[in-house]
């Protein structure tokens, strides 16, 4: 097996221009997993952990943040906490202090896998994802860059550089289903995101689908719903009758299986009570503030 182990981003991408076979390798949280239980032996690594560029994070000029592949879910939480709030709760419930010092939001990306905790906010709040290679740079809806389970749109000769979100505009709520409490892959997830700015309730589900999804039924609802009785402008309590056909439009978005985490009829209920309650906390921080 070749290792790679680039020192900037122009010579990482060069690297994969020479090598596309080459699995790219950040925190190695997941990586690593594949390699030590021999279910997967790719013929090159290509090391991206040296490679500074990808540990920054700003303002892209535009009104949105753009954080670098390489960020760690503990720098998401300690550096982005208000800003991102929904990434930064599920950032939380990412394995051990270990792991989240060492794993990435752009590595979750990478393996694209249904469960990853990133991808439900991300969804949410309608990221971008950047990717580059040689050839150029371009920018992909989140919602658009899942294509199967643990498949992406990625060509082989790109990298995952950055995504982008705008700041929170509003409140924000993560949650997940385990078989324990810490440390453990979700059995299902669901994020919500209300943007009082533009009027647009955001979600993503996670660990419930083929790929990472958005529940665009309840999302169009909610907003409905929230216009047509003024709540935007004016909060006040919510009705529970809405409320509860939320959670069920939020739950019929998914499409899960029965797998040794979980059942299918599990999952679908879990997601109802989650979304349930996510809607119901953050509607209660958008009436406080």
């Amino acid at each position: 097996m070749e290792f790679l182990a680039p020192r900037t981003w122009a010579d990482a991408l060069a690297a994969k221009a020479e090598h596309p076979e080459a699995v790219a390798i950040a925190g190695g949280t997941d990586v690593m997993v594949e390699l030590n239980f021999d279910r997967s032996r790719p013929r090159a690594l290509l090391d991206l952990a040296r490679v500074a560029e990808l540990r920054e994070w700003g303002s892209d000029g535009a009104g949105l943040l753009r954080v670098g592949a390489g960020v760690s879910y503990t720098r998401v939480i300690d550096e982005l906490g208000q800003q991102l709030p929904g990434l930064a709760m599920a950032s939380r419930t990412v394995g051990s202090p270990q792991i989240r010092n060492r794993g990435t939001v752009g590595g979750n990306l990478g393996s694209a896998s249904p469960a990853g905790d990133a991808h439900p906010p991300l969804l949410a709040t309608g990221a971008l994802v950047e990717l580059e290679s040689v050839r150029g740079r371009r920018r992909v809806a989140a919602a658009e860059f899942f294509v199967g389970p643990k498949r992406h749109v990625l060509a082989p000769d790109e990298l995952i550089a950055a995504f982008l979100v705008r700041p929170a505009p509003g409140p924000q709520q993560f949650s997940k289903v385990g078989t324990r409490n810490a440390m453990v892959i979700a059995v299902a997830s669901f994020a919500i995101a209300l943007d009082r700015e533009r009027q647009r309730v955001g979600t993503g589900i996670g660990s419930a689908a083929p790929t990472p999804v958005r529940a665009t039924e309840a999302e169009a609802f909610l907003e409905g719903e929230l216009a047509a009785g003024g709540l935007w402008e004016a909060p006040r309590p919510l009705d529970p009758r809405l409320v509860t056909h939320f959670s069920k439009l939020a739950a019929s978005a998914a499409s899960p299986i029965d797998d040794v985490r979980g059942t299918a009829a599990y999952r679908e209920h879990a997601l109802a009570v989650m979304a349930r309650r996510a809607l119901s906390w953050a509607w209660s921080d958008y009436q406080r503030s």
